[in-house]
């Protein structure tokens, strides 16, 4: 068998980085557009034309730094902050007019890129503090300023504060979601491992235990530890094993889940070819077990076709220790276009009306995690009917999938 790695990754941030990557390029093609087409009021056109040819230079060469939270640090962002104030404050130096008229500043709208780089880098409280400066700067560049100053200077303000709000929330929400993911993970290998247990060691610890009480002596002891041991194994079923799962946050990619399952499919673009059914159910047929089959193949895909078979030798077990060896049971297989049915029926004394509630109370989830777990991991369904003095019959449906979504649940 070999081990397979499943990646779950879930990341909001992400896109913001890039269309931020975007936005930059195109307000630095909006800036030098601005200045090319209002060259004529410059009064010191080389002021505008250096500071323009500085910005495209940075805004090209730190695109990798906008790519993501890990390359974007925090002292490029103090630097890139500093130059889009360097390039506000000139502004009256390279056009006296624009501090009088609502003229554009050198950056013009480039400047909000800045800011929304705090944004998506520190959260809130990061695009604060930057739109803070930018507004120091603007004010200090129109010396009066006018609504229009103030009515841009909110509007940077509010959506740089908005978007890092945002980006906080999703943070909070992928983390939730990736410990969701890891918990269910978890819990599915526990509950498989649970079903291998019950199927193999507790059933074989419980029959030494009987087997030695019934023949007492050195044997009794034996039998008494067997339970003992059987007791403990339970316990630890039913509180939980070691996960298989682990969590990583890449703050550039956001919440990462790896869970390392265990492929039973051989290597190859499709796998092997689809399994039939009644060849694993007809070794059960025998003196006490009537087999019923349709004439042609019941075909699944391996795994599911495995997790089948052991769901109804689980329930046959369930037959010979709570119905009786001399009890007869019966395996009827029907196959629909859409699913496959298994009924397993026997002719006991039947459950009586609490008791599976009890057995699972009780650490023995024979029913819960050997028959009702595996199919539901399938994507199926058990369904146990039992009236006392009329024996017990577990309806078992598994739906035909394709095979890529075949292992999905384990």
């Amino acid at each position: 068998m070999a081990k397979r790695e499943r990646v779950v990754r879930m990341s909001v941030e992400q896109p913001l980085w890039r269309a931020l990557t975007a936005y930059r390029l195109l307000t630095m093609v909006y800036a030098i557009l601005l200045a090319v087409f209002g060259r004529a009021r410059y009064d010191r056109p080389w002021v505008a034309i250096a500071f323009l040819v500085v910005m495209a230079a940075w805004t090209l060469g730190t695109l990798p730094k906008v790519a993501g939270a890990v390359a974007c640090t925090k002292r490029f962002l103090g630097a890139d902050l500093a130059l889009a104030l360097v390039g506000i404050l000139l502004t009256p130096l390279a056009d006296f007019e624009a501090q009088h008229v609502d003229g554009p500043t050198l950056p013009s709208i480039w400047t909000a890129g800045s800011v929304l780089a705090f944004a998506i880098k520190g959260g809130w409280r990061w695009a604060a503090l930057a739109s803070t400066f930018v507004a120091v700067a603007n004010i200090i560049e129109r010396g009066e300023p006018s609504r229009d100053t103030f009515h841009n200077v909110l509007l940077v303000w509010v959506a740089s504060i908005a978007i890092g709000y945002v980006v906080e929330v999703a943070r909070a929400s992928e983390r939730t979601l990736a410990r969701a993911l890891e918990i269910e993970a978890a819990t599915r290998e526990r509950e498989r491992l649970a079903r291998d247990i019950h199927d193999s060691v507790l059933q074989v610890l419980a029959m030494v235990q009987r087997r030695g009480t019934a023949l007492g002596g050195e044997a009794a002891e034996l039998g008494r530890m067997a339970g003992e041991q059987e007791v403990a194994l339970r316990t630890l079923v039913s509180s939980g094993l070691v996960p298989t799962t682990r969590v990583s946050e890449d703050i550039s990619e956001g919440a990462v889940v790896r869970t390392v399952e265990v492929d039973d499919r051989e290597d190859g673009p499709s796998g092997p070819a689809d399994c039939d059914l009644r060849a694993l159910l007809a070794p059960h047929a025998g003196s006490r077990v009537s087999f019923a089959e349709p004439g042609a193949p019941v075909l699944l895909v391996p795994a599911a076709a495995k997790e089948l078979a052991a769901a109804v030798s689980a329930a046959l077990d369930n037959v010979r220790v709570h119905a009786g060896q001399d009890a007869q049971a019966w395996i009827l297989v029907e196959d629909w276009p859409d699913e496959v049915i298994v009924t397993v029926r026997d002719d006991g004394p039947g459950i009586p009306e609490g008791r599976l509630a009890q057995a699972e109370g009780e650490g023995r989830m024979g029913v819960a995690l050997s028959i009702r777990g595996r199919l539901r991991d399938l994507g199926g369904t058990a369904e146990l009917i039992s009236v006392p003095g009329q024996g017990t019959e577990v309806e078992l449906k598994v739906p035909k999938v394709s095979r890529g979504k075949a292992g999905s649940g384990r």
